[in-house]
């Protein structure tokens, strides 16, 4: 029988995974960013990626700290966020919608990192690796920074524009139609 796998195992694995997962997300960014059609969107996502090649620098420190090679090893689940990506660009959605979508599409991409670098972070503290756990946090810091960035990007007005865009005359106020009955908006039900 073979010898069962410790966290330590487990912590080396996930490192594995994650410098994959930040080597997979260097070629998808400069994508996402061109399909950006909103300019503080399309930084933010070529920002991320200079961010992006410094959480991979970082990586290969922790992996010198621990006296392991760095190496990748393929990470499925941040594929598979990439590929959803790749399919939503090729999608006819106007503009505004299209960077509403893009920037779903990094969220989740952050959202798997921030708990790809938690759990990092929790397993080197608990196993005394305090240097690479202090660079885990610095980069999960990056991450959580991102997605929020991306938040406010949505909530600054992107989501709302690609919404008014899909319902333009919601905006006016009620009509009378043909029977003489009113035509309310739909934002008045709403509230």
């Amino acid at each position: 029988m073979a010898e069962a796998g410790s966290l330590h195992d487990a912590f080396i694995d996930e490192l594995r995974d994650t410098y994959d997962a930040e080597k997979q997300l260097t070629k998808a960014l400069p994508k996402l960013a061109k399909a950006s059609s909103n300019p503080k969107l399309r930084q933010a996502f070529e920002s991320h990626l200079q961010e992006t090649q410094g959480q991979i620098a970082r990586l290969e420190q922790v992996f010198q700290s621990l006296d392991e090679k760095a190496r990748g090893k393929h990470c499925e689940g941040i594929a598979g966020i990439i590929e959803e990506g790749k399919l939503l660009m090729e999608e006819n959605f106007d503009e505004t919608t299209m960077d509403a979508c893009l920037i779903a599409a990094g969220q989740r991409a952050e959202h798997y990192e921030m708990a790809a670098y938690g759990t990092l972070v929790t397993w080197a503290q608990a196993m005394g690796h305090s240097e690479a756990a202090k660079l885990l946090q610095q980069t999960l810091d990056e991450e959580k920074a991102a997605d929020k960035k991306l938040s406010g990007l949505a909530e600054g007005g992107i989501n709302q524009s690609a919404a008014d865009a899909a319902h333009p005359d919601e905006d006016e106020e009620p009509v009378a139609n043909a029977s003489g009955a009113r035509k309310s908006s739909a934002k008045a039900g709403r509230g």
